[in-house]
């Protein structure tokens, strides 16, 4: 029976597949560790992995702008980038990928996670009412809990819920 050895295979391989997909991120690419040596504003940081320093978008999140060229320092924005400067200035992080691991300006886009504590730092950046909720299919493994953080921040007037009059 050559089909139950070759449905076999295919079980074998579609499980070391997923195991392989879920230890290494949404991608299926393996999860980055480096160091952070600048915070570019809130939801953008340079970071070091082996000898290469990447600029890493935050993915799911959108902080108020303070280093756009032709856009003006946004409301918040300065306290935005001031928080996740506390949150990963110098720290090591973790970079988890989605569907599309870089954007159109060659960053590379990923989920931040502070080491060794496990902090998930977009998430934080929500919560606390620092960033909004930006979901840009097709990456949009955690766009449902940034979104329900953003309402719970948004009622508790965190943020720049408070300070920017947003609704």
């Amino acid at each position: 029976m050559p089909w139950r050895r070759a449905l076999l295979i295919l079980a074998v391989a579609a499980t070391a597949l997923l195991g392989g997909r879920l230890a290494a991120g949404h991608d299926g690419e393996p999860a980055s560790s480096g160091r952070v040596v600048r915070v570019v504003d809130g939801d953008t940081i340079r970071v070091r992995l082996g000898g290469t320093e990447e600029r890493v978008r935050y993915l799911g999140v959108d902080t108020p702008e303070t280093v756009k060229p032709g856009t003006p320092v946004q409301c918040f924005g300065k306290a935005a980038s001031s928080f996740n400067a506390r949150l990963v200035r110098a720290r090591t992080v973790r970079l988890e990928f989605d569907a599309e691991r870089r954007d159109r300006y060659g960053r590379l886009l990923a989920y931040v996670y502070r080491e060794p504590d496990g902090l998930f730092v977009n998430a934080e950046l929500v919560r606390r009412g620092y960033a909004q909720p930006l979901t840009i299919p097709p990456n949009v493994a955690h766009a449902s809990d940034f979104r329900r953080l953003a309402r719970s921040a948004r009622r508790g007037g965190r943020g720049l819920w408070a300070a920017c009059g947003a609704s």
